[in-house]
């Protein structure tokens, strides 16, 4: 089956995307002031630290998937939704839950997501801080 020339473009988009997120990932995420999601990896069981942009409400921790379930910590939360989010140099631990009838748009603050993100598949995700599934 072949694809049609808007989704030729976006599956390149999301190709060029994610090489070059696994290389500035690497940096990034030492960065004392970045904001990471650690899940655990569905085959590994390894911990897997991704840089997110998000906003802290409350007791939760409100994020967007700018690939929605094609993004790997998407795939690890739903194998397993307890995760850590560090916030300001500080772990939390919280259950994630992937919503994938919200409408993220209003959420969409982070400029990376509007300009990396195929503007399609965005999945919204929401971490209960303080709160983890099955322990």
């Amino acid at each position: 089956m072949s694809m049609s020339p808007q989704q030729a473009g976006a599956e390149k988009k999301y190709r060029t995307v994610t090489a070059l997120q696994r290389r500035l990932n690497a940096v990034v995420r030492r960065l004392p002031g970045q904001i990471l999601l650690e899940t655990t990896g569905r085959v590994s069981g390894l911990p897997r630290r991704t840089p997110v942009g998000g906003r802290r409400v409350g007791d939760d921790f409100w994020l967007v998937s700018e690939f929605g379930e094609r993004s790997q910590y998407v795939r690890n939360i739903r194998a397993d939704p307890r995760v850590r989010v560090r916030l300001r140099g500080r772990w939390h631990h919280g259950t994630a839950h992937l919503l994938p009838d919200d409408d993220p748009l209003p959420r969409l603050n982070s400029l990376a997501v509007r300009a990396m993100g195929t503007g399609t598949g965005l999945l919204t995700v929401r971490v209960e801080l303080g709160r983890e599934a099955g322990r």
